[in-house]
């Protein structure tokens, strides 16, 4: 199934939408932690709900925490959340978004909190 995964370093990776199923591949990867950065249902009825990705993601043992991004409007506050969960979570974390480009940026960001 190969999940396209864009390791950023060996503590941080991104991805675009994953499903409830992907969680068995991503922590069989090694992933201890995985963050959800996109809202519900942004893309429809057709995409998992976060609380089916929670659910699988927890009775695999993996960290999961849901902070979504509304594309193109990140706030402050969301950048000091992703840099308080990226300092907080088992590493490595998998974050996730629709094509993970908003992950990335959150990443980016969060790493210039002190």
């Amino acid at each position: 199934m190969s999940l396209p995964i864009a390791c950023h370093n060996d503590l941080f990776g991104t991805a675009g939408q994953i499903t409830p199923e992907q969680l068995t591949e991503i922590a069989a990867l090694g992933y201890k932690s995985v963050i959800n950065n996109r809202p519900d249902f942004e893309g429809g009825s057709e995409q998992p709900a976060n609380a089916l990705i929670q659910a699988k993601a927890e009775s695999l043992g993996l960290t999961y925490a849901y902070l979504p991004v509304v594309s193109g409007s990140l706030t402050p506050d969301q950048v000091v959340e992703m840099a308080r969960l990226l300092k907080t979570m088992p590493a490595p974390i998998l974050a996730f978004c629709r094509s993970g480009a908003r992950s990335t940026n959150l990443y980016q960001l969060a790493l210039q909190v002190r």
